[in-house]
């Protein structure tokens, strides 16, 4: 469904993550600075995986967002922060990580992020990616406890609702001091990219709002600047879900994690009241765009035009247009009237995350060769008999990788996709998976 990509998006940032249901917290006179100067902002990303999860994008659209509007995004990877463990929003302490495992980290996120933010423009508001390892590795504890630690008091700390739900919580087994110290040393990296990257402005979810505030407080005191902060809010879903939650787990940024099928299908599945919220803030369709997608969309609401937009929009955006199409293919597959080329073209990992679920049998090579009611029934069970098999072949009602048999059909090598698989359809919707080894 090709889109008319002119784009009149506002120079006004705050205005743009407005209308788009991105702002849930933003420090008095924000608005102001980023009207009057071109600045630069920045959101912290924790590196725990070597992978983005789509919880991180709406901080990554703040940051494109904030480019596209001129100012200079910083994306901070959290490699100090990431061997503490940040309260917020948790229950409990997080598994701290080793320094190896969080540079392979940063290296796999850069590559993500670099198809969302300009890191190579000439101009002055490139990208740029930091790691607070960088800064916090070498300072000793007792020079920071100096230096920082005494610009706070423990009665502004402990204020903070972060701390105070997990120590105020009787189920909670308290908070370590490590954990404690979280809002310090985050307060810190905003206060050291104010003072060396000339940054005003740090931006988050709502859930980081304590911590934002510890860094403007701390540059305010320290430094007698002004800081601001900026918070979008917690995506959630309408039904009360956890937003980017599957039963399999977190739908992810990596394709070799979550395949492009998958993520596709993700987007593609959300209900009509979440695809209007999500539209806004997970694509880059400008206001007159989404109304209008919007007004058509609940004009024939049963053709799920939010959905289909949205899902092609983020998928192209985080996957590229090849993948992009070869889950249209999947899907038009597995829902629609799918051909024998479309099904040839998957790739293994897609072609299995299409056909998740679907009962399998194993049958060998030389077992390939045998009459086609002996490997229906007899081999594979996808028929109680031959008598059964035969007569829905007649019917016109069984298909091989998407192609309608006769009697006369002969299984062969050219049959089998991906080298191995077979796909038997049997009536309208019930698929079966040969495997041949």
């Amino acid at each position: 469904m090709p889109l008319d990509k002119t784009t009149n998006m506002s120079n006004n940032f705050v205005e743009e993550l407005r209308w788009r249901g991105m702002i849930h917290d933003i420090m008095p006179g924000t608005e102001e600075l980023l009207n009057k100067e071109k600045i630069s902002a920045y959101v912290g990303i924790d590196p725990t995986a070597d992978s983005l999860h789509i919880g991180h994008l709406v901080g990554v659209m703040m940051l494109k967002h904030l480019q596209i509007a001129g100012h200079r995004p910083i994306a901070l990877i959290g490699g100090a922060t990431g061997m503490i463990g940040d309260p917020s929003g948790k229950s409990k302490e997080r598994n701290l990580l080793d320094e190896s495992t969080l540079m392979h980290n940063q290296q796999s996120i850069k590559i993500q992020l670099a198809k969302f933010l300009d890191f190579e423009t000439t101009s002055n508001n490139k990208a740029l990616l930091v790691n607070n390892y960088d800064w916090m590795k070498s300072y000793s504890f007792l020079a920071f406890i100096r230096d920082i630690g005494k610009h706070l008091t423990v009665n502004y700390m402990m204020a903070k609702d972060s701390v105070k739900k997990r120590i105020g919580n009787e189920n909670s087994q308290g908070m370590s001091f490590t954990e404690f110290s979280y809002q310090l040393v985050q307060g810190y990296d905003f206060l050291y990219l104010y003072q060396n990257h000339n940054c005003k402005l740090q931006m988050g979810g709502s859930d980081q709002w304590g911590n934002i505030t510890t860094g403007t407080e701390l540059i305010r005191r320290k430094e007698g600047g002004e800081a601001f902060a900026l918070t979008c809010p917690l995506i959630t879903k309408a039904d009360g879900g956890k937003f980017g939650k599957t039963e399999s787990g977190n739908i992810w940024l990596d394709a070799e994690k979550t395949s492009p099928y998958t993520f596709y299908q993700f987007w593609l599945n959300t209900s009509d009241e979440d695809a209007q919220k999500y539209i806004k803030i997970f694509t880059l369709l400008n206001r007159q765009q989404i109304d209008n997608l919007i007004e058509r969309h609940f004009k024939e609401p049963h053709l799920r035009l939010l959905q289909n937009i949205l899902s092609e929009e983020i998928t192209k955006l985080v996957h590229g247009e090849k993948a992009l199409q070869s889950a249209r293919d999947a899907s038009q597959i597995l829902f629609g009237n799918g051909t024998e080329q479309q099904l040839k073209s998957l790739d293994e990992k897609t072609f299995l995350a299409v056909f998740e679920g679907v009962p399998q049998s194993k049958i060998s090579k030389k077992e390939l060769s045998e009459p086609l009611f002996n490997i229906l029934s007899d081999k594979t069970g996808i028929f109680k008999s031959n008598g059964e098999a035969r007569r829905m072949i007649k019917e016109n009602a069984v298909s091989i990788n998407k192609v309608k048999i006769s009697e006369s059909f002969v299984f062969g090598a050219d049959n089998l996709l991906n080298n191995k698989y077979i796909l038997v359809q049997k009536g309208k919707k019930n698929y079966y998976l040969i495997l041949v080894e």
